[in-house]
């Protein structure tokens, strides 16, 4: 089904030459002085970054993770003028059900190492033949082997245009689509833009859906019980993440080529940059590896590295803080595309229901007790069983 001549074989093949010069790199570090005690709360602590930084420099096996990716069929194609880099694995099901994953910032096609094999072929993987998926894997314009991006303007809705034609070029008419941060959004957009083509959005994270201000009484009196809890813990979260968590946010919507000199330069600076946000978002006490493996870890800091997209893959938050026309402002009609959400308790912003009915067609709401931001990295068993649930769901109602 990979047939057209819009498509464009690739494979992952990074020069030798690249990898002497990481190396290089990380020999040379400059690295700032220490302040003694001072934890996370200050950013990535020194001992623990050297530690790291010493691991990716003598221990981490870049090849293993290229072999990996290289499992996956992968593809380039031109679509409104940027280059679009895609895995696309079919399963041997032949009714099985296309499903785009689309990853967000700071992740990479690598959040779904784990999660390809039992979408694709679930028998193999003690589940139901008829939960096979067809599963393409996107790099969003600007972010790895789809970057850099030569023009501005790629925001969410945009990258949904590009999703629904790349889908028309792979043949699928209809399809599912399932995301997570900006994936969300792009997900989200696609079923909003394109609804006679998507047959669910399944989602970890709903933009705009939690409490942004503090609760008032008449707001409250309107829920119940249980959903005023939700409602206070959402707002709690949201006043933590503004006022301790945004710094990497305002940097990138307003100056994102600044910040991206140095990270362009610097391993340990891409690193650090990254690894903050997997320690601060994922379901982990201390150490960020608690929920994500290392080598993991380093292979989606390599995906923005080696292809010098720390600056374009940052564009995407400039160029929705700076949209314009009515995909820039928050939906002020349901969607009609049926959707689920997967709620994973250490998402540090936590969506409210009574708020994602008003934008969504909301089927199926899941809670589950572990799991955050990552949900396909951390608990790829819990994502897959969801996902293949709410399109059951979909097929069973259809089929009625």
């Amino acid at each position: 089904m990979t047939s057209s001549p819009d498509l464009r074989p690739f494979r992952v093949s990074i020069p030798q030459s690249d990898l002497d010069d990481l190396h290089d790199r990380l020999d040379r570090t400059r690295w700032p002085a220490e302040l003694p005690g001072a934890g996370w709360e200050y950013g990535v602590p020194t001992p623990y970054l050297r530690e790291l930084a010493r691991y990716w420099r003598h221990e981490y096996d870049w090849r293993a993770a290229e072999a990996l990716l290289n499992a996956w069929p992968q593809f380039t194609t031109t679509i409104d003028g940027a280059r679009v880099h895609f895995a696309h694995v079919r399963s041997a099901e032949p009714d099985a059900t296309p499903l785009v994953l689309t990853h967000g910032w700071p992740g990479s096609i690598v959040e779904f190492l784990d999660v390809v094999g039992p979408l694709t072929d679930p028998a193999a993987h003690g589940g139901d033949p008829a939960d096979a998926f067809h599963v393409v894997l996107p790099s969003i314009p600007g972010f790895g082997f789809s970057g850099p991006t030569t023009e501005p303007g790629w925001e969410a809705g945009r990258v949904a245009d590009a999703w629904a034609e790349l889908m028309r070029r792979l043949g699928y008419e209809r399809f599912g689509v399932q995301g997570g941060d900006w994936g969300a959004a792009i997900s989200r957009e696609v079923g909003r833009a394109h609804p006679g083509r998507v047959i669910g959005v399944h989602l970890n994270l709903l933009p705009g859906a939690q409490q942004a201000t503090e609760p008032t009484a008449a707001e409250l009196a309107a829920l119940s019980p249980e959903e005023q809890a939700h409602t206070w813990d959402s707002w709690r979260r949201w006043e933590a993440w503004t006022k301790e968590s945004t710094g990497y946010a305002v940097l990138q919507c307003t100056r994102p080529h600044t910040p991206g000199y140095a990270l362009t330069d610097s391993p340990v600076g891409q690193l650090a940059w990254i690894v903050e946000k997997f320690r601060e978002w994922t379901d982990s006490e201390e150490l960020p590896e608690e929920a994500v493996d290392r080598d993991r870890l380093l292979c989606n800091v390599m995906l923005y590295w080696l292809t010098g997209t720390a600056a374009s893959s940052a564009r995407i938050y400039y160029e929705r803080a700076h949209a314009t026309g009515p995909r820039a402002t928050a939906p002020t009609e349901p969607s009609t595309a049926p959707t689920a959400l997967a709620l994973f308790p250490a998402e540090p912003q936590r969506p409210l229901r009574h708020k994602a009915d008003r934008t969504e067609h909301i089927v199926r709401w899941t809670e589950f007790d572990r799991g955050g931001h990552f949900a396909a990295m951390e608990e790829p068993d819990l994502l897959v069983g969801d996902v293949r649930a709410f399109f059951r769901q979909l097929r069973e109602k259809s089929a009625r």
